[in-house]
């Protein structure tokens, strides 16, 4: 029934190699993880700098229509 089973020391280092690789594999799943947590972030810096402008563009337009019309108003 268990006629083929390797010896201790087989075993022993069959058990050594799996925690090398395991541990090769852990450190290459964080490195993976971070890469892209900082790409999304790096993503998201992005578009708050886009909305920021965005935002400062409006409030320009806004304040100089705002101007405009008081101007208008005024009779200047």
């Amino acid at each position: 029934m268990y006629q083929n089973l390797p010896d201790a020391a087989t075993l022993a280092r069959l058990h050594d190699r799996a925690r090398i690789e395991a541990s090769r594999l852990r450190s290459e799943a964080v490195d993976e993880f971070w890469r892209g947590a900082d790409a999304v972030w790096q993503r998201g810096l992005h578009s708050g700098e886009a909305l920021a402008q965005r935002s400062a563009a409006r409030l320009r337009a806004s304040l100089a229509r705002h101007v405009r019309s008081r101007n208008t108003a005024n009779g200047v």
